[in-house]
């Protein structure tokens, strides 16, 4: 057996140690199985052999359990952007940024806030999460796209229905990059972090935004307290985004033969509509609706993140709405 996959991984190392002092063992009974001892080798020789299946499976459980992972990491950037619609899609992006965060808390999840740039009513032009908790991005990866909310604004004086819009991205932090980031390629502005944090953050330059120049991504972080480690959680961040850039680019060539479940991760695909006055909320994709949008926007969605996952029944009443 090949151990040296195993041995160069630092969580299986020591099974794979294990598994060759088995092998030592195993040999040494052999050859005391071709004196008189034979009787008693034998059973020797089958606990070895169960001991050694054992450390296999174990080794290989780990590593299974790492793939995983890589794939869908317990780790992920949660990026809000109000879209069209004026001061009622940074509201909208608002409740949406409310809702994950709930939902997150309903499940044990940890919430970072990493940045924010806020209207006067309160809304989210951009707000940026750092998620971390078990199955954060297998959970979330669905909800990338625009998503929709038609309803009255509490501004409008001839009761008409407005459509605003705002479009979600979660990006996965993955441990191993598959990319590498040329530093010349990256322009850094500073600033002052805004809101709460007492006065240091007020006077000092602590907020960092990287600009990554042959793509134009751009990541920011002012929830530290000082420069460098805003850098470090921006670059974290720019990491994440370029990333899932160029794997969007990849399922894009490969578009004829790879077919995703549930859309495409696309943050330009329409996903999902919250219609207010008739109390719901369609996933255009999945063709399947729900109602009780207050209790959604409180952060109970598990039921369509369940739908979202599974690609839904194909067999629902809604409409696509335009």
């Amino acid at each position: 057996m090949d151990l040296t996959p195993f041995k160069e991984n630092p969580k299986t190392a020591y099974l794979a140690q294990e598994y060759e002092r088995l092998s030592r063992e195993e040999a040494e009974v052999k050859e005391l199985a071709l004196g008189e001892l034979g009787a008693l080798a034998d059973d020797d020789l089958k606990r070895i052999a169960e001991q050694m299946a054992g450390v296999v499976t174990e080794m290989e459980r780990i590593v299974a359990l790492e793939k995983k992972e890589e794939e869908f990491p317990n780790e992920a950037i949660l990026e809000i952007r109000a879209g069209v619609g004026g001061d009622e899609a940074a509201l909208f992006a608002y409740e949406l940024a409310h809702m994950y965060q709930a939902y997150a808390e309903t499940v044990g999840w940890g919430v970072r806030r990493i940045s924010e740039s806020k209207t006067d009513l309160g809304g989210y032009k951009e707000v940026v999460f750092e998620l971390r908790g078990l199955g954060v991005y297998e959970r979330l990866r669905f909800e990338t796209g625009v998503h929709r909310v038609q309803r009255i604004p509490a501004t409008e004086k001839q009761g008409r229905i407005h459509t605003s819009t705002a479009s979600v991205a979660v990006l996965p932090l993955r441990k191993r990059h598959k990319i590498v980031i040329n530093p010349a390629d990256l322009e850094y502005e500073f600033s002052r972090a805004g809101g709460a944090g007492g006065q240091n953050v007020n006077k000092v330059e602590t907020a960092v935004r990287i600009i990554h120049v042959p793509t134009g991504l751009d990541a920011r972080s002012q929830a530290e307290r000082s420069q460098n480690a805003n850098k470090e959680r921006a670059m974290t961040v720019l990491m994440a985004k370029l990333e899932q850039a160029q794997e969007e680019r990849e399922r894009a060539s490969y578009a004829a033969v790879r077919k995703e479940q549930v859309g495409n991760a696309d943050r330009s695909e329409k996903i999902r509509t919250y219609n207010e006055p008739q109390d719901r909320i369609t996933d255009h994709r999945i063709k399947e609706s729900w109602s009780n949008m207050p209790k959604v926007k409180a952060g109970d969605i598990g039921h369509i993140l369940d739908a979202a996952a599974a690609g839904g029944t194909g067999e629902g009443s809604a409409d696509d709405e335009d």
